[in-house]
């Protein structure tokens, strides 16, 4: 039995990460595979534990750096509770958040050092890398309007300043360029059937063993 295929799913807020992870997973499944579906930070007791430190009331009281080890620290249990063991046994993972986040909204949002954040997520993840990144790109007050209209849902990360948002999504863009091969953007400002359409097509289109691992 071979690897299982990882995709993540990244994006500013408001992208419909959400919904795309379950379009990816359909494909997969259509395509005969077994799919795990997880998401960033949780997917493991711990992992939801620090979910709702972080994104709960209180949250913004939290360090920026001691947000940057609480998410690496989740993913790290992540990865061994959750999506090695899925990999190793021959299942898809598709993931709503992954390391990127981290070089996004730590990184470029809140201006941490880039090159201790990607030593951080190494040690944090070891060897388990992405087979494909999907980006799901919009302006960032698109993706803050759709969240907003959240209700509930919407943390104080939602909240966070229109420039902060404007930095993440930049600095997400900056990710695709120096890796272009790792990357594929899907414009997420069209009508979510267009979307799905086109995350749809690229999944059950892909030649995975070109894929990068």
């Amino acid at each position: 039995m071979g690897r299982g295929r990882f995709i993540t799913i990244e994006g500013p807020e408001g992208a419909g990460k959400t919904t795309q992870a379950g379009v990816i997973a359909a494909a997969l499944r259509a395509l005969g595979s077994e799919v795990v579906v997880t998401r960033e930070p949780g997917g493991t007791p711990l992992g939801d534990a620090i979910r709702a430190l972080l994104l709960g009331p209180g949250g913004e009281a939290i360090s920026h750096e001691s947000e940057s080890l609480l998410f690496a620290a989740a993913r790290a249990q992540h990865v061994r509770d959750v999506i090695g063991p899925a990999l190793a046994g021959g299942r898809d993972v598709v993931c709503d958040r992954f390391s990127d986040s981290s070089m996004a909204y730590q990184g470029g949002g809140l201006g941490l050092d880039t090159m201790a954040l990607e030593a951080i997520q190494r040690f944090a993840i070891g060897d388990v890398r992405p087979d494909l990144k999907l980006l799901l790109d919009l302006p960032v007050e698109a993706g803050l309007a759709r969240r907003m209209r959240e209700g509930e849902q919407v943390n104080h990360v939602d909240r966070r300043s229109v420039a902060f948002h404007r930095r993440v999504r930049d600095m997400y863009l900056r990710l695709v360029s120096e890796s272009p091969s790792t990357w594929v953007v899907i414009d997420a400002s069209r009508p979510v059937g267009e979307v799905s359409e086109a995350v749809h097509r690229l999944v059950t289109g892909r030649t995975w063993s070109d894929a990068p691992s």
